[in-house]
């Protein structure tokens, strides 16, 4: 065979390459400009017009408890996937969401590994300690396997998607989410979130009613 039919047949059997997406998340509050490494909170994800199949993790994401804080903050999963709560903290903590179809309770617990809970529907979940108010956790459920956050620059990259169109989403805890409708390959984005919102928002313990005074204090 001649050699440069050998160099087209190669190339037409070598697997194709994946799309990219990639940009910069940039985050302002009261016109103000933030820190770039604060747009790492964000998570940018992209859903395919024709979604693939979502498999769950292999083992449990972590959402951990530390200085009475959750830690990640906002964590990413794929749809069916388990989150651990772990507690580091020295002190009783106890990690609840009413989210619908993903509410859960997973009781008062003190240090250690903490229970595991499947999140089977896609969806936000807000997660609550009914011990300390002040601590609040944000899950996003993703029905897709494209997700990332943004590096310390602002920036970020999402490799290996499928061909074709789709919706590219930015998604922060405290900004209305920014959404696009494009094909994966198109060029570097410069996205810019504003945060209205409260980083506590208002809400009810487990039981639907207010906080005692005695949260947030050394329990």
């Amino acid at each position: 065979m001649h050699a440069k039919w050998l160099v087209l047949a190669a190339i037409m059997s070598a697997p194709l390459q994946g799309a990219e997406l990639s940009g910069s998340v940039a985050l302002v509050s009261d016109g103000q400009a933030l820190r770039s490494e604060e747009a790492a909170d964000a998570v940018v994800y992209f859903r395919p017009a024709n979604p693939p199949k979502v498999t769950p993790a292999s083992e449990p994401y972590v959402m951990g408890t530390q200085r009475k804080q959750f830690t990640p903050r906002i964590l990413p999963i794929t749809v069916g996937s388990e989150v651990r709560f772990p507690n580091r903290d020295p002190i009783l903590h106890n990690a609840f969401s009413t989210s619908p179809a993903n509410t859960f309770d997973v009781g008062v617990y003190g240090q250690g590994d903490g229970k595991a809970v499947a999140f089977p529907q896609a969806g936000y979940v807000r997660v609550f300690c009914n011990v300390h108010q002040s601590m609040v956790g944000h899950i996003l459920v993703l029905d897709t396997p494209y997700f990332t956050h943004p590096d310390a620059a602002g920036k970020f990259a999402l490799k290996g998607l499928p061909a074709g169109s789709g919706d590219l989403v930015v998604w922060h805890d405290r900004a209305t989410p920014w959404h696009q409708k494009l094909a994966a390959g198109a060029k570097p984005l410069a996205i810019q979130l504003d945060l209205t919102q409260k980083r506590v928002p208002p809400h009810l313990n487990k039981f639907g009613k207010p906080y005692g005074r005695a949260n947030d204090a050394g329990y």
